[in-house]
């Protein structure tokens, strides 16, 4: 039996969500971004997992993916700020200020934000550039 590209992207988050390792569910988000490359949610997913996993070249690559799917997804552009950020690329606060007008207007995207970012920290304590992402986004 075949798994469908939902299942697959379901099961990956919630293997995320019960703690396994950016570096197993790589795979995972890789495939469903290959069966489905119109998936937004799947490269911001894959983007993520290269950003803990301390892939920012590939983790630029995909979030760039999926900001051209979706820009109005302020998680892909938290994405791309932290990969440019980590890549030592120029042109990021674009990024941080058109997420940050995004989630002002959207307070469920503001609290999906917070969330994200202190998922983030909890899984990887000593990662600077989201601290200064939080910083930039929320302390300004």
């Amino acid at each position: 039996m075949t798994t469908t590209i939902e299942e697959l992207f379901d099961t990956g988050l919630e293997r995320y969500k019960a703690g396994e390792s950016p570096e197993s569910l790589i795979r995972v988000f890789k495939e469903v971004c290959e069966r489905s490359p119109k998936a937004s949610s799947a490269w911001i997913c894959l983007a993520w997992l290269y950003l803990l996993d301390n892939k920012a070249h590939l983790a630029y690559k995909a979030a760039n993916k999926a900001i051209k799917l979706n820009p109005q997804d302020p998680q892909a552009r938290i994405n791309l700020a932290l990969a440019m950020l980590e890549t030592g690329q120029k042109g990021l606060r674009e990024h941080i200020d058109c997420a940050q007008q995004l989630i002002f207007v959207n307070k469920e995207w503001e609290e999906e934000v917070k969330k994200s970012i202190e998922d983030g920290l909890t899984r990887k304590p000593d990662w600077q550039g989201l601290a200064k992402v939080k910083k930039w986004l929320f302390e300004e």
